[in-house]
């Protein structure tokens, strides 16, 4: 599969820096104007995600249930900021219906040219099951105009998956992060959070994106949604060991290093510094 020349970090940096505030997003849209591509992005979909569905399907919980009347549907999964889709796809392969949401125009046009050109690399994982559906939309994360598009209610997502979407946001959106992504998921045991946390390995005070994301971060604001979390002098969070996680924060069910990763989520020999959570409601 051809991957986009990809961007410098550096470059990236420079040009977001242009952006303040709200206008931030707008910074990302310009980027995919462009038309090239995130360093960190592969051109398919991180073996870690794959992995996740099939070796923790009993706690992911497979593409297909049953409502109140026993009638069978597809669950929903969706990937916020999915870049070229490829996480979408994969996740349709499995039979999930999934959908994909970016800011930027052009990058939804790049999703539907990934899915028509390389629809075949995709296989259906299960001839029983099926693929699912996929759609890909243009909205803001933090915005329910794009749920209003798709005809998903919030709380209608049975499986979130983020990779590089909580490292490509400035430290400042984090709490706002968190909190959406209550609004987002359904309530347990059936709405999952699949995070692959990365970069975890990366200097805590180094610019971004992608931002520093050691797994502090994920628990402190997935624990705490909407709530301000402090980080010291070195770029870390700074525990309180009195505080007792919100009601309606998120927990974290499972945590463990994957098998497998892209390379930007390694280190030397090979070392694994990625790895894989995966969070409910509390509530």
């Amino acid at each position: 599969m051809n991957v986009p020349r990809n961007l410098d970090p550096k470059d990236i940096q420079v040009h977001l820096a242009n952006f303040k505030a709200e206008k931030y997003i707008d910074g990302w849209a310009a980027l995919w104007d462009k038309g090239d591509s995130l360093p960190w992005d592969r051109g398919f979909p991180n073996p870690a995600l794959e992995d996740a569905l099939v070796q923790r399907a009993g706690t992911i919980g497979g593409p297909l249930t049953q409502d109140a009347q026993g009638q069978s549907y597809r669950r929903k999964a969706l990937v916020p900021g999915c870049g070229r889709g490829v996480d979408v796809l994969l996740l349709a392969s499995f039979g999930y219906d999934a959908y994909g949401l970016e800011y930027s125009a052009t990058a939804v046009e790049v999703c539907k040219k990934e899915e028509a050109e390389n629809h075949s690399w995709y296989r259906v994982r299960d001839q029983s099951v099926g693929r699912g559906k996929v759609t890909f939309v243009q909205g803001d994360f933090f915005d329910d105009a794009w749920l209003q598009n798709i005809g998903v209610p919030r709380n209608g997502f049975d499986i979130v998956y983020d990779y590089t979407f909580f490292c490509a946001l400035r430290p400042e959106l984090r709490p706002k992060w968190a909190l959406r992504h209550t609004e987002l998921l359904a309530p347990s045991p059936a709405g999952n959070l699949i995070c692959l946390e990365f970069p975890r390995h990366k200097d805590p005070l180094a610019a971004g994106p992608p931002y520093p994301s050691p797994s502090e971060a994920y628990m402190e604001h997935l624990s705490h949604p909407g709530e301000e979390i402090a980080y010291n002098d070195k770029g870390l969070i700074k525990p309180d060991p009195l505080r007792e996680p919100s009601t309606a924060g998120l927990e974290r069910v499972a945590h463990w290093q994957p098998e497998r990763t892209h390379e930007v989520g390694q280190g030397e020999n090979g070392v694994i510094y990625d790895r894989v959570s995966i969070w409910r409601r509390r509530n």
